[in-house]
């Protein structure tokens, strides 16, 4: 065993590759969507290190095809999931003694995987089975998944590295322990580099982690799951179920030796979370740590001295790259009237020009909603708005799921601040925007800050210097994540840790050593070299 002071490999973000014609990589993500397009794989759990199949199977279909059956997965029951909670735990002492940097190491090594030969593998399941064109999956599944395990490791060693000052006579430390019990990680379909993180920090703290994706993730999940196996994670550390919410819930909240929840998904659900919590709070061997990132309704609020081509770009951006499938997509907008005379009109066109479709055709700059329930839930607003008095539809407003379930990217146009699509979340590609008087700009920062009970996401753009200091000052608690003249997308590790708060979460920020705190159970030691002999101060002693 080597007593060295490790360092660890500095950390630098993934580049991002282009995909452009004739480049190589885009030859091979080709050939490997082809390929796994016809496998039709079977999906189990992971409990233990071994792979469990309960005859309990659902599809895994592709968004933008529906017909086209990618997977099956077996669904856990009670005994599973209980299973899995005591397969976290049965692993747990020996994981959390292994050494810190070799914890780290397995994670790194993932990270180098990822970067390489499993690049078009985690790419592809994204793209399939979530309906991302090529660059949006290499964002996500590639590079900020990767971004995420070797931040993360560097985030880790920097912690350790704080420690207290030490009076003389006496050696103050901190211990950074993981936290007594199991984590469990709940992850969205969006963004497979979330899913990858939710249980990959923990576990690289010494936890162990019972991992329940989403149902329209679980492509990307299995084969996330490999990544980590392939890089020498042990059994137990991370076991992979997939599972109704509700079960889960009733299982696995109520367990004793619940350490905490990393979740990521809608508000209700982690309202509903929080509240099983604080029911079962008297059960509990330690208080469970709660770290959520819910939805977002996020802005983009624009000033008269705004550049106009710059606004337009980031409203096309932000509000319908995936399909407006983010949690930070833009999907309300604040624009004077000065400016929307000059950008409605590209506005419309650049929407109309959006090419849709399969993923498997480079081209489409949009491709489906993720399932039949997202599908209906947006139709649904889009007709009421097309009824509605106090909207008009600029562009898109169709929808159609004969082969996969389509959505036009749509542009709403408002004459109230407060109608529905500017307050509520619909995760979906349409935008609704609002054109207020140029002279009462800063009367509608406070209308922005009021209408929408998240605060997750937002950007504001302006020219004028001091515009962009109010705008600033005004929506301090508006948004976690704040851009000045660009779209509220697009968040990198490392660079703009992401997190909001109200209705949004917890605001514990990925992609920061901020999050690895919550994660972490810190013990204060003090030795004292020579202990005093006697109970008196100097302050007794005779005159």
């Amino acid at each position: 065993m080597s007593n060295s002071g490790f360092r660890l490999p500095t950390a630098v973000n993934e580049p991002v590759r282009t995909y452009a014609p004739g480049s190589p990589e885009r030859e091979s993500l080709k050939m490997r969507l082809a390929s796994m397009a016809k496998e039709k794989i079977e999906i189990p759990l992971v409990i233990g290190g071994k792979e469990v199949r309960t005859g309990n199977t659902r599809k895994v279909v592709m968004p933008h095809s529906h017909g086209e059956v990618l997977a099956e997965f077996h669904l856990a029951g009670a005994k599973e999931l209980e299973a899995a909670a005591a397969a976290a735990l049965k692993a747990k002492a020996e994981w959390e003694n292994l050494a810190w940097h070799e914890r780290a190491a397995i994670f790194l090594k993932a990270a180098d995987l990822l970067a390489g030969s499993w690049r078009d593998t985690l790419n592809a399941a994204t793209m399939l089975g979530q309906s991302k064109n090529a660059f949006q999956a290499e964002i996500d599944a590639a590079c900020e998944l990767i971004d995420f395990l070797r931040f993360n490791a560097e985030f880790y060693q920097r912690i350790q590295d704080e420690q207290p000052i030490s009076s003389p006579g006496i050696w103050n430390r901190m211990e950074w322990r993981p936290l007594e019990g199991f984590v469990l990680a709940i992850t969205p379909f969006n963004f497979t580099a979330i899913a990858g993180n939710l249980p990959a920090t923990p576990a690289m703290l010494g936890n162990t982690v019972v991992w329940k994706p989403s149902d329209t993730q679980m492509l990307a999940a299995h084969y996330t799951m490999k990544l980590f196996e392939a890089a020498g994670l042990p059994p137990g550390v991370i076991n992979l179920v997939a599972a109704d919410g509700p079960l889960t819930s009733d299982v696995l909240l109520a367990n004793p030796r619940l350490a905490g929840v990393h979740f990521t998904g809608s508000t209700p659900t982690f309202q509903s979370i929080w509240k099983r919590v604080g029911e079962n709070l008297s059960k509990y061997a330690t208080y469970p740590r709660l770290v959520g990132e819910t939805g977002g309704k996020d802005f983009v609020f624009a000033h008269p001295s705004a550049d106009v081509d710059a606004l337009t770009t980031g409203l096309v951006r932000g509000a319908f790259e995936y399909q407006g499938q983010k949690c930070s997509a833009a999907s309300r907008a604040y624009v004077p009237a000065s400016i929307w005379e000059k950008i409605q009109g590209r506005l419309v066109e650049q929407t109309n020009e959006l090419k849709m479709g399969d993923v498997r055709d480079f081209r489409n700059f949009v491709n489906a909603v993720i399932d039949e329930r997202s599908f209906k839930k947006i139709s649904g607003y889009l007709e009421e708005a097309k009824q509605s008095p106090d909207v008009k539809v600029l562009a898109g407003g169709q929808a159609e799921m004969k082969t996969g379930y389509f959505i036009r990217p749509t542009l709403l146009l408002t004459i109230s601040p407060h109608y529905r699509t500017m307050q509520e979340e619909l995760f979906g590609p349409v935008l609704t925007t609002f054109v207020y008087d140029d002279a009462k700009w800063e009367e509608m920062l406070k209308v922005c800050d009021e209408t929408s009970p998240y605060a997750l996401t937002g950007a504001v753009f302006a020219q004028d210097r001091r515009a962009i200091e109010t705008m600033t000052k005004r929506l301090t608690h508006s948004a976690g994540n704040f851009y000045v003249n660009d779209k509220p997308t697009g968040a990198v590790v490392g660079q703009q840790p992401f997190g909001g708060a109200r209705a949004s979460g917890t605001n514990d920020k990925a992609g920061s050593p901020l999050n690895l705190y919550r994660w972490l159970s810190p013990r204060t030691i003090k030795e004292t070299f020579q202990p005093p002999k006697h109970y008196g101060y100097p302050t007794f002693l005779a005159e």
